[in-house]
């Protein structure tokens, strides 16, 4: 490229393919544009132009800027970028450039600093929920159960959690001939061989991981709550929490957080007894399915625990799994999972069981505070499942 070619190009200013950059002494807002061409269609940042086009030169050793580009461009970002680096000496001093190609279509996108970054205009940002479900699509990261986490490792497994697990099973892990705890752990699920690496898999994340939503792609496998003054989800909110770790430890922290609202006193007779905001064992039965079923391959968007005046509403993403239909859920039996290793360690948790009593039971849990029945949308095209439970009047 020629000086004339190369002042058109800047004359045009900044686009969705072409980004300015004052300096290279921060790498960090390069390496923002840089992951952000390589997920989005490509293009190039330039070093040594100003925000309103004018060429200024870079102030630094032209080889020892150029070796630490190339550096960056291997170990900067998630995973080594494949982009061409040149330089053009101007009056005003060097300007370099980073020309970067769309990432063909691999296992992740690419991230920097652990976060995603797309073009939007001129901007490199952050994806929002629903763009990153897409962003995600686009690159072949299908979330399921078995899925490996390639950013996690074996040791980010807690293994006290998985080695209780076990005993609950009925096993020993302590007493006889034992696999080793590699083999174990990749037998049950829990990791899973990536390029020659054991690494954790999505289920042994979030049955037996330490920290489950420090992964880029599982920030959102939460439940999300918030409690509002009004009869609809438009008033004001008064509350508002998220419940996150493990299966387990989700629906425990949301139970609790809906604990906090304390109880109403009534008397029966001569006797008193604790009304609670909502029957709790329809509330954890409601919630337990939410985390066990939802569809996991919608990473943008949590579990939902929205209380409001009149009524508590658990919103599940994805739609109800493998042809169920509302009717069978209500008729019970025959149960269907999405995700059987994580329902498996649920029921070993004794939060769930496989009968397919789950909305009985719920029904029995209403109908002991005079409540009636609860209410199940499910709503393919929008990809949720919500579960109303009235509140006590």
């Amino acid at each position: 490229m020629d000086l004339n070619e190369f002042r058109e190009r800047i004359r045009a200013g900044e686009s969705e393919r072409l980004e300015f950059k004052r300096e290279a002494r921060d790498l960090r807002a390069v390496g923002r544009a840089v992951c952000a061409f390589a997920n989005s269609s490509g293009g190039t940042v330039v070093l040594g132009v100003d925000d309103r086009g004018g060429i200024v030169g870079v102030d630094e050793d032209l080889d020892g800027l150029q070796e630490r580009l190339s550096s960056f461009l291997h170990t900067g970002l998630s995973s080594p970028v494949s982009a061409r680096c040149g330089c053009l000496e101007t009056p005003a001093g060097w300007v370099h450039w980073i020309r970067v190609p769309h990432q063909q279509r691999g296992f992740e996108p690419m991230r920097h600093r652990g976060r995603y970054w797309v073009r939007c205009g001129r901007s490199s940002v952050e994806p929002s929920p629903s763009g990153l479900e897409e962003l995600l699509h686009v690159f072949g990261f299908v979330m399921t159960e078995d899925q490996v986490i390639p950013s996690a490792e074996e040791h980010h497994i807690d293994l006290a959690v998985f080695i209780a697990h076990l005993r609950a099973m009925g096993f020993k892990p302590d007493k006889g001939p034992q696999p080793s705890m590699t083999d174990d752990l990749r037998n049950r699920g829990v990791t899973s061989e990536l390029d020659g690496v054991m690494r954790p898999t999505l289920y042994g994340l979030l049955a037996f991981g330490k920290h489950p939503q420090q992964y880029p792609q599982m920030g959102n496998f939460v439940v999300r709550c918030a409690a509002y003054l009004g009869d609809h989800q438009g008033s004001e909110v008064i509350s508002a929490s998220e419940s996150r770790g493990r299966l387990e430890e989700q629906v425990n922290r949301a139970l609790e957080w809906v604990r906090s609202f304390g109880w109403r006193e009534e008397y029966r007779g001569l006797y008193r007894r604790n009304v609670p905001l909502v029957p709790e064992d329809a509330l954890r039965e409601a919630l337990v399915n939410a985390v066990v079923h939802r569809d996991y391959s919608i990473t943008g968007s949590p579990v939902s625990l929205d209380v409001l005046r009149d009524r508590v509403l658990v919103t599940s993403p994805g739609a109800l799994p493998n042809h169920m239909t509302v009717e069978s859920v209500r008729a019970g039996g025959r149960p269907r999972s999405r995700n059987e290793l994580m329902v498996n360690a649920m029921v070993v948790a004794r939060l769930m069981e496989k009968r397919g009593r789950g909305w009985l039971l719920m029904s029995e849990a209403m109908a002991e505070f005079d409540l009636p029945e609860p209410g199940i949308e499910n709503d393919p095209p929008g990809r949720t499942v919500r579960v109303t439970l009235r509140r006590v009047p």
